[in-house]
């Protein structure tokens, strides 16, 4: 299986759980009224007993063989489904000089991994789109390991675009996005299309989440002497003084990101930013950990 996901942030995960506005419910199974682990009729898998299991969704046979706890999971489809859209704009594919082979799309790959494992946990369903100005790519929302290992393959493959998609390319989005499912956009927010279509969606009633991609030169400007700074998508370049530039960058950058999250805030849109040096869980329990007891009671 592709391994997305470090060790340590794998075990963290364990206290996060999708929760989402509809959500009834206190623990991470049966947050959205639709995976019903041990009480469905069709057999899902086998996962380690955890304290809390019924004793009798034990598989003894197994036991027996193997000397350990193992849990029969069955399931019911969930009429929740988790969508991921990444933006594949030619600007999700900027790292940084300190670790040049990490992009941000590597990042949202890494988040899109971990949101998958959590629905995977929790049994909703989960699929993903690529938003480029070649075309869309997605994978529809299932449930299963099978699901995830296939999404996990996908997510590797996806290749950054020249730009946003065009308004007359998001058709499949509003035919395929339910009334009920939840979505999560992960993009760096530059292109204006991207915060239209994260509005669009909120509007039309589907919940909406937003993670913000940044580079750590984004976030610290740590030029020294003389720079060409390129921007990926226009390809116009800009030969500056960097300690001259940083004051003023870092000034317009924050004040350009202040209006991007009042922006949100004013859709109702839940959001994130997850900077290229930081784990990549932590966007996620920054929108997750903290409200799931509060948003289900």
């Amino acid at each position: 299986m592709v391994n997305l996901i470090p060790a340590d942030v794998r075990n963290r995960l364990k206290g996060v759980s999708i929760v989402t506005r509809r959500a009834v419910g206190s623990r991470g199974i049966g947050l959205h009224q639709s995976h019903s682990r041990g009480a469905g009729i069709e057999f899902a898998q086998y996962r380690a007993y955890e304290p809390g299991d019924e004793l009798r969704q034990i598989d003894w046979k197994l036991y027996a063989r193997s000397d350990k706890f193992f849990v029969r999971e069955a399931e019911r489809e969930s009429p929740v489904a988790v969508w991921i859209l990444i933006d594949a704009s030619a600007s999700m594919a900027q790292s940084d000089a300190a670790r040049p082979d990490y992009s941000r799309l590597d990042a949202a790959r890494g988040i899109a991994a971990c949101v998958t494992e959590l629905a995977l946990r929790q049994g909703d369903r989960f699929g993903y789109m690529a938003l480029g100005d070649e075309g869309l790519r997605l994978l529809p929302p299932a449930s299963g390991p099978r699901q995830r290992n296939r999404m996990l393959i996908d997510l590797l493959a996806i290749q950054s675009a020249r730009g946003f998609p065009a308004e007359k390319q998001l058709g499949p989005i509003w035919e395929r996005i339910g009334a009920r499912d939840l979505v999560l956009l992960l993009s760096d927010c530059f292109d204006e299309g991207a915060i239209a279509l994260a509005e669009k969606l909120a509007a039309a009633g589907r919940e909406t989440l937003v993670i913000e991609m940044l580079t750590v030169a984004e976030r610290d400007f740590p030029f020294d002497g003389g720079h060409r700074f390129r921007d990926p998508e226009t390809t116009e370049e800009l030969l500056a003084d960097g300690p001259a530039l940083r004051a003023e960058f870092l000034s317009r950058f924050a004040a350009a990101r202040t209006a991007l999250h009042a922006r949100l805030d004013i859709a109702g849109i839940r959001h994130a930013t997850h900077c290229l040096d930081q784990p990549i869980d932590l966007p996620l329990r920054a929108l997750f950990a903290a409200r799931g007891m509060a948003d289900s009671a």
